[in-house]
């Protein structure tokens, strides 16, 4: 059984991203700048990833701050 590690959220551009990374550690949510993951775009770009237990609460805080989500994805965790 595989446990998820991890959620990124998605978004339409960079700015977006940087934006929702300012406004993640304002709201006091642990989160990381990556570059998405190529299975889920081939686009090149960043995505911000949090725990999956912030999940709600990073979705909660980027949305009511008005910034447009593209995605949000599980992740599981590397294989060993």
């Amino acid at each position: 059984m595989t446990t998820v590690a991890h959620t990124v959220l998605l978004f339409h551009t960079s700015n977006h991203a940087l934006r929702a990374e300012k406004l993640l550690k304002q709201a006091g949510v642990a989160c990381r700048l990556i570059p998405v993951p190529r299975h889920l775009s081939s686009d090149c770009g960043v995505c911000v990833r949090v725990d999956r237990p912030d999940r709600v609460a990073a979705e909660r805080a980027v949305l009511d701050a008005g910034v447009d989500i593209a995605g949000i994805h599980d992740l599981a965790p590397p294989r060993p």
